[in-house]
């Protein structure tokens, strides 16, 4: 490894946090991957700096670091956003998941059977992820996107995927993970969410309209392992007055689809 981001002699030496817990190199690289992931968008060496709370000259060395790894990539106003190192990583990681392979194969077949958009979710920590997605054939387009994270408690599938943990863990995830919604419908209750969150996962089936996005709904059924961890959702996304005029159709075949994956992978 690099001596830049492995702490060896020529490094500059790393800091120290508030409570003198030392922070690596290759911790300081991830902060600012991790960063950026968040942001979703590029930015300059002082706001990275300022977010993972680095001084900018130790910000400046690593970030030149990545860049000649090809982990960023520097755009010509000065910002830096991911490099194309790491989708050639995400690509063979995903290619080693038949999860993934399985869950793509049913979330087309779910798109053309009721054309609309589906996603394949999963979380990420306070956050729900869009792992997978495809597109509808409509000219309604959502805006979440591959990659995009929303808070747990914005999202059907952000429920879904906290049901199966103990009641007390349940409810402390959502006591500092809920957050409020663009459209300020989205339920900020622990209480009411932690119950929400069981429900949903015992019937299969979440539902959430307008509350991150006015009108749009978003219908959505967990995938879970034989332990009954709920490792990730398929989901419809889809114009709210369609799920008022056909709601069984679309909770029918969402369900179905996730049983699909179960079924496949050997789960069920």
């Amino acid at each position: 490894m690099d001596t830049k981001l492995s702490g060896a002699a020529g490094a500059p030496a790393p800091e120290k946090r508030s409570r003198g817990v030392r922070v690596s190199g290759i911790d300081r690289a991830l902060q600012i991957l991790d960063f950026l992931q968040a942001e979703m968008k590029p930015a300059g060496a002082y706001a990275v700096a300022k977010a993972v709370g680095a001084p900018l000259s130790t910000v400046y060395v690593i970030i030149d670091d990545l860049v000649e790894k090809r982990l960023l990539q520097r755009r010509n106003d000065g910002t830096v956003w991911l490099g194309p190192r790491l989708y050639h990583y995400g690509l063979a990681y995903a290619q080693s998941l038949d999860f993934l392979d399985v869950a793509t194969h049913e979330m087309q077949d779910l798109c053309r059977e009721v054309e609309e958009t589906i996603q394949i979710c999963g979380r990420d920590g306070d956050h729900m992820v869009v792992m997978a997605m495809a597109d509808g054939p409509g000219h309604f387009r959502v805006t979440s996107k591959v990659g995009s994270r929303v808070p747990l408690n914005w999202t059907a599938s952000g429920r879904l995927l906290l049901g199966h943990l103990p009641d007390d863990e349940r409810l402390e995830v959502f006591r500092h993970a809920s957050k409020v919604s663009p459209t300020g419908r989205a339920n900020t209750d622990p209480e009411a969410l932690s119950e929400a969150s069981a429900s949903a996962l015992r019937e299969r089936l979440s539902i959430q309209i307008n509350e991150s996005d006015f009108s749009v709904a978003c219908i959505a059924s967990p995938i879970c392992e034989p332990s009954g961890e709920c490792i990730a959702t398929i989901s419809i996304v889809l114009p709210e007055h369609r799920v008022v005029q056909d709601r069984d159709r679309y909770t029918n075949a969402v369900r179905k689809a996730a049983e699909r994956i179960e079924t496949t992978l050997g789960w069920r």
